[in-house]
């Protein structure tokens, strides 16, 4: 089975509509705004996840011990694709910080640091979307 990156792209396509519920959402209405709020970073950590995995897939297609990939950190993954040319170097900067945020957001439950988070989702979302056609070029590569 060849890989895809249909599912990343859904979730950025999940992501998108809750970033624009909650720009459609007013003031009066708190708890809507909250639920599409923790749709979209629900939606920014699956798609982190997802993205990380398909790294990881297309790093292997680069060569060496596959184990070794394995191994890697997210982070790292990250700074192997951009020396194969995956992320540019401010890429690699821009979703090492996507990461931290992400970590943080498994800890911090605070609506301010939630909040806060919102405002990484539209540069993550234009990110996400532009890493979709560098990786599906590998795949298409190794297929």
């Amino acid at each position: 089975m060849a890989l895809t990156v249909e599912h990343l792209l859904r979730t950025a396509a999940t992501l998108e509509q809750a970033l624009l519920a909650i720009g459609r959402t007013p003031a009066t209405e708190p708890v809507m705004f909250d639920l599409y709020r923790n749709a979209a970073i629900k939606s920014f950590e699956l798609s982190l996840e997802t993205a990380g995995k398909l790294l990881r897939k297309a790093l292997k297609a680069y060569g060496g011990n596959p184990r070794s990939v394995d191994a890697l950190v997210f982070n790292d993954v990250l700074r192997h694709a951009g020396k194969h040319g995956l992320l540019d170097q401010a890429g690699v900067t821009r979703w090492l910080a996507y990461r931290a945020n992400r970590n943080s957001t498994a800890h911090d439950y605070g609506e301010g640091f939630a909040n806060d988070t919102l405002k990484l989702l539209p540069d993550y979302l234009h990110d996400l979307r532009a890493l979709a056609g560098p990786l599906q070029s590998v795949f298409d590569a190794a297929a």
